[in-house]
């Protein structure tokens, strides 16, 4: 992810400031930002300590909301997924606010998804080989999803939980902005190909794009070499922005729901699922391009103005 700012209110935020008052803490602190979202385990591989000396840690940083976790299955059980929040804290003692940002972008690799409904055809693939196998949909717990640089379905949902900024700062939010690459999915390319693509914050719905079609008449400027010319190559780069009015996408009005509407003060997280309606009228699947395919080398971008 890019790098975020913490600003930190050392009389307000007491559990922050106790948080980071550990050189245990703050090695892991590091250690996630540095090698990405880890389990407990590696967490205490890497650090040489009991699984249990880190997960007491581990508690102390998400209580204080330094980190996020997520569980996923595991060969054996569950896991529990860790990733850091922030890339820059700042202790305040002044009391000052005028500094703190008035906008905020965070990247979201289109793999760390925190939930998902599939159907086949659907897949993963990494900028190096296929995730797992093709068409099944257990393939989407797989840990190496993390490495996704391009996912596709025909029908359902993936979700991503991003950092709400806003909560953290207690500022209004004046408008929220998501874009992301993406295409139709149907088998081999198809460049007319209708999909209805949704997206939902928090549970609410906002506003549909419909993509004409699964473009593979060139290779993407992205696309990695070995990935076979036959399969999805590229999507268009389509922006959805909240703000009070309604919702836009790439400036055209789509849907009456405004920023109020989303409950942001409300979430410790911002929620942003995308997919296909289930009363979609061209339910034409969907590609989701990550950095390394496509045509735009980014992932999944969030950007909050205050």
């Amino acid at each position: 992810m890019e790098t975020k700012l913490l600003t930190v209110d050392p009389i307000k935020d007491v559990e922050v400031v106790q948080a980071l008052g550990s050189a245990t803490r703050i090695e892991i602190l590091n250690l996630l930002r540095l090698k990405g979202p880890l389990n407990v385990n590696d967490i205490a591989v890497h650090m040489a300590m009991p699984q249990s000396t880190v997960a007491t840690n581990l508690r102390s940083l998400e209580k204080a909301g330094l980190i996020q976790t997520h569980t996923m299955k595991a060969s054996k059980g569950n896991q529990k997924i860790c990733s850091s929040i922030y890339g820059e804290i700042l202790i305040r003692f002044d009391n000052r606010t005028n500094h703190s940002p008035d906008i905020v972008t965070v990247s979201m690799p289109i793999g760390l998804f925190t939930e998902f409904e599939v159907e086949a055809p659907c897949g993963l693939c990494s900028v190096n080989n296929v995730i797992g196998m093709l068409d099944v949909q257990e393939v989407f717990l797989d840990p190496q999803r993390m490495q996704a640089a391009l996912l596709w379905f025909t029908r359902g949902y993936v979700e991503y939980k991003f950092p709400n900024n806003a909560k953290v700062s207690g500022r209004p939010v004046r408008k929220i902005e998501f874009s992301a690459e993406l295409s139709s999915e149907t088998p081999a390319t198809n460049a007319n190909w209708p999909s209805d693509i949704s997206i939902w914050i928090n549970g609410v719905k906002a506003g549909y794009w419909t993509s004409p079609g699964d473009f593979g008449d060139r290779r993407g400027i992205y696309s990695p070499a070995w990935w076979k010319l036959s399969g999805s190559q590229y999507g268009k780069l389509k922006t959805w922005t909240i703000d009070d009015r309604g919702t836009w996408i790439d400036g055209a009005m789509v849907s009456t729901q405004t920023i109020a509407s989303l409950g942001i003060p409300d979430h410790h997280s911002i929620r942003f699922r995308i997919g296909i309606d289930e009363k979609a009228e061209n339910p034409g699947g969907l590609n989701i391009f990550g950095k390394g395919f496509g045509d735009f080398d980014q992932d999944i971008v969030m950007t909050i103005h205050f």
